[in-house]
C-alpha cells in the first residue's frame, strides 16, 4: 500500500467500499434529517412570523445555518456521487483509481462556495470571515453539519415548543377572563368602583401583552434545561401566566363573594340588627343597673355605662340602601365589618353590663357567706348563742340596707364568721388581708 499527501495510505477496494458504504447510509440520514427540519411546523411558523428580540436574532443565524446546511449538503452529495462514478469504471479498480478514491474520501477534496447572504449572517465560528469558499473533507463536512443541524433544530424545536404551549393556554385563561369580566359587571364590579374591577382590567392588559409578546419572541419564555444538551431541553417559561392566573381566581373569589352576598343580605342584615338591638338592650339594662348599684351601694365607683354607637346604626342603614340599589359590591364589605363591629360591640355591652353589677354580686356573696355560717352555727346547736346572734344581726343590718358599705359589711360578716370559728373551735378567721385557712371547716 502506497503512500499519498495528506490523504495518507492509499485505501484498497474493500476500504473504499467499506467508506462509500458508511458514506451513502451518513447521506442518506442526513437527508432525512434535512428534510424533516425542512417540513418542521416550528420552522415554517419562524418563516412566516413577525420575530422580535431574541429570536429574531436567533432565526437571522439559524436560517443562515439552515441556508449552508443544504450548500453543505449538496457538496457531499457531488463528492460522494463522483467517488461512487469513479468507483464503478471498474470492478477490480486501479492504482490511479484507488488513489483517487483515498483522495476523495480522506483527504480535503471538499469545495464549499458559500453564499453571500448565508456567509454574512452564519455564525462567525461556522464561516470563515472575508473566505467565499471552504475545503473539507467528507469526515470534517458531516461533523460541521451535524453542528448546523443541532444548532438550527434547538431553536426551531424551542420556538415551537413555546407556541404549542403558550398561546394556547393564555387564550383558554382569556376565555375564562371574559367570563368573569361579564359576571362582575352584573353585579356592579367595575372599574374606578371596585378593586376587584381594576384588577381584571390591569390582568387583560398583562394578557394581551404577554400573547403578543409569546408569538413574537417566544424563546425570550424559555427556560433551558440544566446540564440537558438535547435539542429543545427545557420548559417554556409561565412565570408572568401563573403569577396572572392566581390573580383572576383571587378575583374571581371576590366575584364569588359579591354574589354570596347578594344571595344572603337580607340575613345578614337581619341578623346584624339583632345583635345590635341585643347589644342595646344589654346597655339599657347596664344603665339601670348603674342605678340600682348607686341607690344600694355605698362607697364604691362604678363606671359610666356609654350609649349605643350612633354610627353603627347609620352604617346599617347604608348597607340597608346598598341592598335596594343593588350594589353588591359595595354591600360586600360593608356587610363583613358591620358584622364584626356588631359582634364587639355586644362584647362591649356585655363587659359593661358585668362591671357596673359587680358590687351588686359582691353583696350577694357577703350575704351568701353569712347564712352559710348561720346555717352551720344552727346545725352544732349554737343559734341561740347571743353573741353570735348579735354579730349576726349586725352583719345582716349592713348587708340588707341601702345604701350598703360593702368595706364596712364585709368587715362584719369577718367578725361573725370569727365568733362562729371561736365557738366550734375550728381555725381561727383571718383577719382582712390575711390568707384564709379553709382546711378541715366544712359549711
Amino acid at each position: 500500500m502506497g503512500v499519498t499527501d495528506p490523504a495518507g495510505p492509499v485505501m484498497d477496494r474493500d476500504e473504499v467500499d467499506r467508506a462509500l458504504a458508511r458514506l451513502g447510509a451518513e447521506h442518506e440520514a442526513i437527508e432525512t434529517s434535512l428534510l424533516a427540519l425542512q417540513d418542521h411546523a416550528g420552522r415554517r411558523l419562524l418563516e412566516g412570523a413577525e420575530l422580535t428580540g431574541t429570536t429574531r436574532e436567533r432565526w437571522t443565524t439559524a436560517e443562515a445555518s439552515i441556508s449552508l446546511l443544504w450548500a453543505y449538503f449538496d457538496a457531499y452529495s457531488d463528492a460522494l456521487r463522483g467517488a461512487r462514478e469513479i468507483r464503478a469504471r471498474r470492478r477490480w479498480s486501479s492504482r490511479e483509481d484507488l488513489v483517487e478514491l483515498t483522495e476523495l474520501l480522506r483527504g480535503e477534496s471538499v469545495t464549499v462556495a458559500g453564499s453571500a447572504t448565508a456567509t454574512a449572517n452564519a455564525p462567525t465560528l461556522l464561516s470563515a470571515a472575508g473566505r467565499l469558499s471552504e475545503r473539507f473533507s467528507l469526515a470534517a463536512l458531516v461533523d460541521r453539519m451535524n453542528e448546523l443541524y443541532a444548532t438550527s433544530l434547538d431553536m426551531v424545536v424551542t420556538a415551537d415548543a413555546v407556541w404549542s404551549a403558550l398561546p394556547a393556554r393564555i387564550d383558554l385563561l382569556a376565555a375564562e377572563l371574559q367570563r368573569t369580566r361579564k359576571l362582575a359587571h352584573s353585579v356592579g364590579v367595575r372599574p374606578g368602583e371596585h378593586p376587584a374591577g381594576d384588577d381584571l382590567e390591569r390582568i387583560t392588559r398583562i394578557l394581551t401583552k404577554l400573547r403578543a409578546d409569546v408569538v413574537s419572541d417566544p424563546l425570550n419564555f424559555w427556560v433551558p434545561a440544566q446540564g440537558s444538551s438535547a435539542p429543545g431541553g427545557g420548559r417554556p417559561d409561565t412565570t408572568v401566566y401563573d403569577r396572572e392566573a392566581r390573580a383572576l381566581e383571587e378575583v374571581r373569589r371576590e366575584i364569588d363573594a359579591v354574589l354570596t352576598v347578594r344571595q344572603d343580605a337580607e340575613a345578614r342584615l337581619i341578623k346584624l340588627r339583632d345583635v345590635l338591638s341585643r347589644a342595646d338592650r344589654t346597655l339599657a339594662e347596664a344603665r339601670t343597673a348603674r342605678g340600682e348599684v348607686l341607690a344600694k351601694i355605698a362607697a364604691t365607683e362604678v363606671p359610666v355605662v356609654s350609649g349605643p354607637p350612633t354610627a353603627l346604626q347609620e352604617q346599617l342603614a347604608t348597607a340597608a340602601e346598598y341592598r335596594r340599589q343593588a350594589q353588591w359590591h359595595r354591600l360586600s364589605p360593608l356587610l363583613e365589618s358591620l358584622e364584626q363591629q356588631a359582634d364587639d360591640e355586644l362584647l362591649r355591652a356585655r363587659e359593661s353590663l358585668t362591671a357596673v353589677t359587680a358590687p351588686l354580686a359582691v353583696r350577694a356573696e357577703l350575704r351568701g357567706r353569712l347564712d352559710a355560717y348561720k346555717a352551720k352555727v344552727a346545725r352544732h346547736g349554737l343559734a341561740e348563742d347571743p353573741f353570735l346572734i348579735e354579730r349576726y344581726d349586725a352583719a345582716r343590718r349592713m348587708l340588707w340596707s341601702a345604701p350598703c358599705d360593702l368595706r364596712v359589711a364585709e368587715q362584719a360578716v369577718l367578725r361573725y364568721q370569727r365568733a362562729a370559728a371561736e365557738a366550734l373551735g375550728a381555725p381561727r378567721v383571718p383577719q382582712q388581708g390575711e390568707p384564709e385557712d379553709r382546711r378541715g371547716e366544712q359549711v
